[in-house]
């Protein structure tokens, strides 16, 4: 067979041959049969593959590190809440491009039944777009426009569990054996309730326990995260082929980024709690090197929601790489921590492990995206200032949903469980940031600090390596869409607080620049301007904290090649003085002008980039 395989695969084939046929023959107890199908698999997908993407594979593996400069701008977005179809999202690239944006992440599209489809998350066809959103042409005409354009395309890859109304589970539930055997399917609860006792729940409140009763089949299925969602048994090699398959049908639409949705979880050993189980790391191993064969110009973006320690391993090693990208998710619950107590300590303790980490591992960073804000803190860190869990958890989401006097934010929660303090937050960041309550009180002063604060987290997260991700409408100061407790399918659901669909009003509105619309568009376009231009922010500078002798001031420095960085950011409520001591020669990247490095004054909520040229 090998022999009438075209030479670019083979080529790339035979670079990962031992290893790929080392790793499965251990997940799969050497099952050649099953091996050789996917091998055969793999190649085929590699011939269906247009002309035109295995150019742009060829362009992007001659540049592997394509996707780590300093010049990509993410916008994640809900295809119908922006712009009803993808046909309709193609019709706004233009507004697309004109937000700086080269990295689009259209959120789950693939059909789910309405109602129990978890956003999108419960899928029930891999190969079909969800009808009212357009079709499977219509995805791979959009990713084509977006690639004429410099655009990649981001795209969710639910392969942790499917929905109950997909064709495997349908026959599962009939009692096909064949199909029960891609899911966990028991004759009663005792295997379940061994499980129960080692692995914890998702969804105590709105989905409590991993298992579920299904009547038509008489069993027993493992549901880790809603019942309508059930989970596939990867140690059933069939299950490993089809799904790889179904992810290269995606890759071969067009998508260049293929998000792998709830991995810590794929793998289920009882005993355990089937979470982050080395099994799952030689499955994304594969998948690696399964894109690097078939479709190299591909990224896995891996979704890690965890502290630190556990989502780095999901990079892989630099001989063994897994994931291209991972989300900084604990960054992002820090930084609306320290927007809450105007205290940084807890921030910077958390980015000091960041930086130390190797250049080589590209972040997502984000301020808000389509999910919830889980306080996942160190909070062996905060007791050193005798900040607890449970009543901190409670600060955070009473300040957050106004009831802290004081507050400035307007949220809901979300899975409110009051004895254990583990509501999640939601919300738009324009509306966390105080802008909704200074609009809705006609406080003129208060918005004016809002706004500072908005664009001063934009500009933080800007300054972090890697690749920064708008949630679509930040752009233009988005708030809550309240309109959701009026849908019986949405109302439940608190996330639909911070999903309203795009105010295009408003969008028309921010090329006013008087307007709030406008001054935060301008401000977060001028700044992704900025980054662009400057070199010391690529990926491979040098990143450090600055000491700002201040607990309401965050500073990063950065340094490349003869070019530094420091950056100031005051989290707090009142001016702020910074003494950097730095005699060096210094301009503000912002206003263009010479600023001294020595002694820097921050309104409240203010930033301000300061940069140095030195000879290299």
């Amino acid at each position: 067979m090998k022999k009438k395989w075209e030479a670019e695969f083979s080529r790339r084939f035979a670079r990962h041959e031992d290893e790929l046929k080392w790793l499965y023959g251990e997940l799969y107890h050497g099952d050649m049969q099953a091996y050789d199908y996917f091998v055969s698999m793999l190649y085929r997908a590699y011939c269906g593959r247009p002309e035109a993407l295995r150019e742009l594979d060829r362009v992007r593996e001659a540049d592997p590190g394509w996707y780590k400069g300093h010049e990509m701008v993410g916008m994640l977005m809900y295809v119908n809440a922006f712009a009803g179809t993808l046909r309709g999202v193609e019709e706004k690239l233009d507004y697309i491009e004109s937000c700086g944006v080269n990295y689009l992440h259209l959120m789950p599209l693939l059909e789910s039944p309405e109602g129990r489809s978890d956003g999108g998350y419960a899928v029930s066809d891999f190969r079909k777009v969800q009808p009212e959103l357009g079709t499977m042409e219509d995805l791979s005409d959009l990713a084509a426009e977006c690639h004429k354009r410099g655009i990649a395309v981001c795209l969710d890859f639910v392969m942790n569990h499917t929905s109950e109304d997909h064709e495997w589970a349908r026959r599962a539930a009939a009692g096909e054996k064949a199909y029960q055997d891609r899911y966990f399917f028991f004759d009663n609860w005792v295997t379940p309730n061994e499980y129960e006792r080692t692995v914890p729940q998702v969804f105590p409140t709105t989905a409590p326990g991993n298992f579920s009763w299904n009547e038509q089949a008489g069993k027993v299925v493992m549901t880790t995260f809603y019942p309508y969602q059930w989970d596939l048994n990867y140690a059933n090699p069939v299950v490993m082929n089809d799904m790889t398959d179904n992810m290269l049908y995606l890759c071969n639409r067009g998508v260049d980024v293929i998000r792998l949705d709830a991995v810590p979880y794929i793998w289920k050993e009882l005993g355990t709690n089937c979470r982050n189980l080395p099994q799952v790391h030689s499955l994304v191993r594969i998948m690696r090197m399964v894109c690097e064969i078939v479709c190299p110009g591909t990224l896995l973006l891996g979704e890690v929601v965890m502290e630190p320690s556990r989502v780095v391993p999901y990079f892989g090693t630099v001989e063994k790489p897994e994931c291209h990208l991972l989300y900084n998710v604990t960054t992002m619950a820090s930084t609306w921590h320290t927007v809450a107590t105007r205290d940084v300590r807890l921030l910077a303790h958390q980015l000091q492990q960041v930086f130390a980490l190797p250049g080589d591992y590209t972040f997502l960073n984000y301020l808000r995206c389509h999910d919830d804000i889980g306080w996942g803190l160190d909070y062996l860190f905060l007791a050193r200032f005798g900040q607890m869990e449970v009543p901190h958890k409670k600060f955070l989401n009473d300040f957050f949903t106004g009831r802290w006097p004081g507050s400035f934010s307007v949220g809901e929660l979300y899975n409110d469980d009051p004895r254990l303090g583990d509501a999640r937050l939601c919300g738009t960041t324009a509306s966390l940031c105080g802008i909704e309550k200074a609009r809705t009180d006609g406080d003129m002063a208060a918005m004016e600090t809002a706004l500072r604060r908005d664009i001063m987290l934009h500009a933080y997260m800007l300054t972090l390596s890697g690749i920064p991700v708008l949630y679509s409408g930040d752009e233009v100061a988005q708030e809550n869409d309240h309109t959701y407790h009026d849908d019986p399918l949405k109302a439940p659901d608190s996330r639909y607080l911070h999903r309203g669909r795009m105010d295009w009003k408003k969008a028309e509105r921010a090329k006013d620049p008087a307007t709030v619309e406008g001054h935060v568009f301008a401000a977060i376009r001028e700044l992704e301007r900025i980054r662009a231009q400057q070199a010391v922010f690529d990926g491979t500078a040098d990143v450090w904290l600055l000491q700002t002798g201040s607990e309401h001031v965050l500073g990063i420095g950065r340094y490349r090649e003869g070019e530094k960085l420091l950056a100031l950011f005051n989290f707090g409520d009142a001016e702020e003085t910074v003494w950097l001591n730095d005699p060096a020669p210094t301009v503000n990247l912002v206003t263009g002008e010479p600023q001294s490095a020595l002694k820097v004054t921050l309104p409240a909520a203010g930033f301000c980039w300061l940069g140095q040229k030195f000879d290299a």
